[in-house]
């Protein structure tokens, strides 16, 4: 059975959780990053924060400085703010990933992520600073560069296979819709041919329309385009006869030359 979308996002922070910075001034910044973090986070978050702390060294840690810092460091202290601070939501198809932070730290937090190129919003909810990204193509670029890797590339497939199933449903229910309406139509064409043809009006009609009633009667489950082809002329021309059929049945006591005209140009080639 596939895994969940919370199966996933717990493989992933396990996944990010399981990196071993190699520098020492990567570890000082990850465990800056994870501080402040909820006791109740995932196991393997917990065995991080334990880990980075027998590989600190006995001096305090200082506040981390992101100004001073390289990239790396960077980005190794966002990896632990997201295990500690961050969520990411997949529900509905839809790629949400946040930050609750206090509330003056979320506009230094978009700041600094609008520097590496990944602007987000922020705003304050419940008093606590929230900075959002909504945008999935985002968020992959967030995870890979703070070192996400085959876990990633799972939840990428799977937003891929939402994204294809759900241009698919789109054009199914469209395509379902436009049979509905050309099976409504060609019901009422068909009931209105046969009202015209029991009061005897149908005959009075030009050859046009005559013949293209005809062809309908023949081929209900016809196009448009399927009943010029068959009659040799253009969609337009059908579509006009059609046209005047339905509107004879709706106005039968109006005067013929007010009535919807088929132009008499039309040519049936009869081979």
């Amino acid at each position: 059975m596939a895994p969940s979308d919370r199966d996933v996002v717990a493989a992933l922070r396990a996944e990010l959780a399981a990196i071993a910075p190699a520098r020492a001034c990567d570890r000082a910044a990850e465990t800056a990053g994870l501080a402040g973090g909820s006791a109740g986070r995932l196991g393997a978050v917990a065995r991080l924060s334990l880990r980075l702390a027998r590989a600190a060294t006995a001096s305090p840690r200082a506040e981390f400085d992101w100004d001073a810092s390289a990239e790396h460091c960077r980005l190794a202290y966002l990896r632990g703010l997201f295990l500690a601070h961050g969520s990411l939501s997949l529900a509905q198809a839809r790629t949400h990933l946040e930050f609750v932070l206090e509330p003056d730290a979320a506009p230094r937090l978009a700041e600094r992520l609008a520097g590496l190129g990944l602007p987000a919003s922020w705003r304050v909810r419940r008093a606590r600073g929230v900075v959002t990204w909504k945008s999935a193509e985002r968020v992959g670029t967030f995870l890979r560069r703070i070192g996400a890797g085959a876990v990633l590339l799972e939840l990428e497939a799977r937003q891929v296979a939402r994204s294809v199933r759900g241009d698919l449903n789109r054009v199914l229910n469209a395509e379902s819709a436009n049979l509905q309406r050309a099976v409504a139509a060609a019901g009422r064409q068909l009931a209105a041919i046969e009202r015209l043809e029991v009061e005897g009006r149908l005959a009075q009609q030009s050859e046009v329309v005559r013949l293209v009633a005809d062809a309908r009667r023949e081929t209900p489950e016809s196009t448009f385009a399927e009943l010029a082809d068959r009659l040799h002329v253009s969609r337009s021309t059908v579509q006009r006869a059609l046209e005047r059929i339905e509107w004879l049945v709706l106005h039968p006591d109006d005067d013929l030359q007010r009535r919807p005209r088929i132009g008499h140009e039309a040519r049936f080639d009869a081979a």
